[in-house]
């Protein structure tokens, strides 16, 4: 057990502790979370607490409540004396470049674009998009609109226009902020404005966007159309009184990649994605009021909406936002500014790790790291050679790790070790979060409960952080997560419990890959394959990857006379990287006659999985195959 510098003043000091608490999150949830939403300010206190019946995929928490999350991030914590005390540490891309805003002073920030935001007509339940880079205007509008209502939904700033259009259109949002241009490792033009305008040709709901001035690149402002951020800001009032919310008014939609190639727009609602995201970041990363706490993630994603913003602010925590890369200007970045801000609690993804741990010790250790008292990861399973590393290495022994899983859909971490009481293994999410309670199935939807187990993995309650609905279409809400097995939420993970009750996450069951963190649907990078000229057919599986974790493996089948080349597999690379971003990027084409399908025309993936992981005496029954030739040709060329 490794033992936790901070354990006297720690939220939960023991195991016992947890059984005990756990035990009754689980026996009595509503009167569990009927205490712990006491730890928000409402304007009026919820009396009903849950309304939720997974067969029909109804989710209801604390509805009759009425609250404002931008007053809980901000307005409470100076009400109560702490204006003074700093909320956002802003790191920009230079190491030279960084700002603090106070309470108060992020307050005013944000009242002031909120008031920009309703002096053109934007109000309750309108939805914006935010398209930026990691700048704190990004927090300040986020807030802004929570204050006034909207509903906001962050594209992440390196997704293509292709992408930004399709999200724009499909939630029909009146209002787009962005900047003139992004800044990101050694890249000083990446062309967010020039992104937008793209999209605004072919957008007829967009009535507005506003522009923050990053760089002095050169874009075109259309008069009455594009706003300069900080002009608006220069004539707006520094008041603005938070609208008073229903608990499950809309806060946000975010999209996330679905096996249909149709990206889902994941909506969270105010009063119960705040108690959670607000509950877990301070249990699980046992925040104490003085920490520095520091989520590398992008806000683009859950993780930093849940673990940047609303959870750390909701708590008085000071939380830190870094505009950069890991390795800008040198792999020791990240060790650098831990040192510069006395960063306690520092929370990242395995992807980053390896990539680090690949250029060796030394950049970690000319660095000071002696304020960690806790180390976090996020966005896959992190395996034990980078779980160890970061231990040994980064941590020096001393900081314990809380791999943390969980999804968008779950607005928070649902399975994660606690500092003080979980006895670590690495490579473990170990044990589920206070009312959270996952199951294991078979095939049949059947529970399997005895230890140890394998099989899907599942949530038989509800939570206060779950998603509601995707947007516009409660329908694939339910055949995704609640169609197949009834009364459950099913996570699209297969699992695995251990002797001692242990969750070991062994991946998605569905045609979803885990890339670098960011969920990639494979019919959505076949549909950028097939946009290329060329090609006739695709299919994309994943498979191990030293550095991402996950990797892309496409399988290309091009018209019929056109031949393989270097220039052909440049271009899909380019075209998959432009329709949907450069985190999209294919790491290997294998180009074949043709893809292996049953009779009836489905291509068995599984035989392409199998193959890409070079697992080729496994392949299982081809006899169903409508020409079993087509595997042996792809064993032969298997890159």
């Amino acid at each position: 057990m490794i033992k936790y510098k901070n354990i006297k003043n720690a939220h939960i000091k023991s195991d016992l502790i947890y059984r005990d608490l756990y035990e009754t999150s689980i026996k009595d949830s509503d009167l569990f979370w009927k205490k712990i939403s006491n730890r928000v300010d409402w304007f009026m206190k919820p009396k009903k607490i849950s309304d939720v019946d997974f067969k029909t995929a109804k989710i209801k928490w604390f509805q009759d409540g009425q609250i404002n999350a931008s007053y809980n991030c901000l307005d409470r914590h100076i009400n109560n004396g702490y204006g003074d005390k700093v909320a956002l540490i802003w790191e920009g891309n230079n190491p030279d470049h960084d700002k603090k805003f106070t309470y108060k002073q992020l307050l005013c920030e944000v009242s002031k674009f909120a008031n920009v935001l309703k002096s053109h007509n934007i109000k309750k339940g309108d939805r914006v998009c935010i398209y930026m880079q990691m700048i704190p205007e990004l927090t300040i509008a986020m807030l802004a609109c929570a204050r006034i209502g909207a509903i906001h939904s962050i594209v992440f700033g390196a997704f293509s226009s292709d992408s930004l259009r399709d999200r724009i259109n499909d939630l029909n949002c009146k209002v787009v902020i962005t900047q003139d241009s992004g800044v990101r490792g050694t890249k000083i033009d990446i062309p967010m404005k020039c992104n937008v305008d793209k999209v605004i040709k072919n957008s007829e709901c967009v009535q507005k966007v506003f522009v923050v001035k990053r760089t002095d690149f050169k874009i075109h402002m259309k008069n009455q159309f594009d706003f300069w951020w900080h002009k608006e800001m220069n004539c707006a009032s520094n008041i603005c009184e938070p609208e008073i919310m229903n608990s499950e008014d809309p806060l946000f939609i975010l999209y996330t990649s679905g096996s249909t190639g149709t990206p889902k727009g994941v909506l969270h609602t105010t009063g119960g994605y705040i108690v959670y995201s607000s509950y877990t970041h301070e249990i699980i990363f046992d925040y104490q009021p003085d920490d520095i706490y520091w989520c590398t993630a992008d806000i683009g994603w859950i993780t930093g909406h849940s673990y940047i913003v609303y959870g750390p602010l909701s708590n008085r925590a000071t939380t830190v936002m870094y505009e950069g890369v890991p390795n800008y200007p040198d792999f020791g970045r990240f060790w650098q500014i831990i040192q510069k801000h006395k960063v306690n609690i520092f929370y990242t993804a395995p992807t980053a790790l390896r990539a680090l741990m690949k250029e060796g010790n030394a950049y970690v250790e000319k660095w000071d790291r002696s304020s960690l008292k806790l180390l976090g990861s996020v966005g896959e399973t992190i395996k034990k050679p980078e779980w160890e590393w970061y231990y040994k290495i980064v941590g020096e022994e001393k900081c314990p790790i809380v791999d943390t899983w969980w999804q968008t859909e779950t607005g928070g971490i649902l399975i994660s070790p606690l500092a003080a009481t979980t006895k670590l293994k690495p490579g473990s999410a170990t044990k589920p979060f206070f009312g959270i309670n996952p199951v294991i199935l078979n095939e049949k939807g059947e529970e399997i409960k005895e230890n140890p187990a394998e099989g899907l993995l599942a949530i038989k309650n509800s939570w206060p952080g779950q998603m509601r609905t995707v947007y516009g279409n409660h329908d694939r809400f339910f055949d995704t997560y609640f169609s197949q097995f009834s009364g459950y939420y099913f996570t699209g993970d297969g699992a695995k419990r251990d002797k001692d009750g242990y969750y070991w996450i062994t991946g998605r069951v569905d045609d979803v890959l885990n890339v670098s963190g960011h969920r990639l649907g494979t019919a959505e990078i076949e549909g950028a394959i097939g946009q290329y000229k060329d090609v006739a057919e695709a299919a994309i599986v994943g498979f191990p990857h030293e550095i991402k974790g996950e990797g892309i493996y496409a399988y290309v089948t091009l018209m019929t006379g056109i031949k393989p080349n270097l220039k052909i597999e440049e271009g899909i690379i380019n075209k998959v990287r432009e329709v949907i971003g450069p985190h999209a990027n294919i790491d290997k084409i294998q180009f074949s006659i043709g893809l292996p399908k049953t009779r009836s025309g489905k291509i068995m993936r599984r035989i392409l999985r199998k193959i890409a992981h070079n697992k080729l005496n496994d392949l299982g029954d081809i006899s169903t195959l409508a020409d079993p030739t087509i595997v042996e040709q792809l064993i032969k060329y298997r890159k």
